[in-house]
């Protein structure tokens, strides 16, 4: 069984799916730059060390990137898992955990990285939007693709009622990603991510 440390900064939705799903991985950590995030409650509820990291208390980005390096290696993580965690890490953070850091995004990467992905869906007026699961890179949103799911724009969408419906998928797809990084199941050849036998396809499409 792999050993997981999840980083988030708000209240943890995807953590919480992952933690049902009954996946075979050990969660030897969560870890939050914010130290009042619900996430670390929800982590404590389930005797999950829960350390609050807070930012704003170290001189520069690196520096904190260094001191969340040290409390992930305290916890033996094999895997990082970014679940709503909302800061930009460092080049060093990332290619130090390269092929072993993931992050689930609320848009169909590689359209609209970044923030505001909703609005922005809707202002281009796209038919289809979604999720991806994705090995982080030092380029922001991007990185080998493992799994997406799309659900369909509706005409009366808002931002709200459509990031409300991508969440739902959201909590469908990296579970499922997990689960395949645990089973060793993810081979990346050629920066593109290819799934051993896997038991469902590498793209949802929601209907609803």
């Amino acid at each position: 069984m792999i050993r997981a440390v999840v980083l988030l900064s708000g209240r943890g939705s995807n953590f919480k799916a992952l933690l049902e799903a009954g996946l075979p991985v050990q969660f030897t950590a969560a870890i939050s730059n914010r130290p009042d995030a619900a996430g670390l409650d929800y982590a404590r509820a389930r005797n999950i060390p829960a350390i609050g990291l807070d930012h704003t208390r170290h001189p520069s980005r690196e520096a904190f990137d260094q001191a969340l390096v040290q409390e992930i290696e305290k916890a033996g993580a094999d895997l990082v898992i970014l679940a709503g965690y909302m800061r930009i890490l460092t080049k060093a953070f990332v290619e130090r955990y390269q092929g072993r850091l993931i992050n689930i995004h609320p848009s169909l990467l590689p359209a609209f990285p970044g923030l505001h992905t909703h609005e922005s869906a809707l202002a281009e007026g796209v038919k289809i939007h979604g999720c991806t699961v994705h090995f982080v890179t030092p380029q922001l949103d991007h990185g080998p693709i493992i799994i997406q799911a799309a659900v369909p724009v509706q005409p009366d969408d808002t931002a709200e009622t459509l990031a409300a419906r991508v969440l739902v998928q959201e909590h469908t797809i990296y579970p499922l990603a997990v689960k395949w990084f645990a089973e060793g199941r993810l081979v990346i050849s050629d920066g593109v991510v290819n799934v051993i036998n896997p038991v469902q396809s590498q793209s949802v499409l929601a209907t609803h």
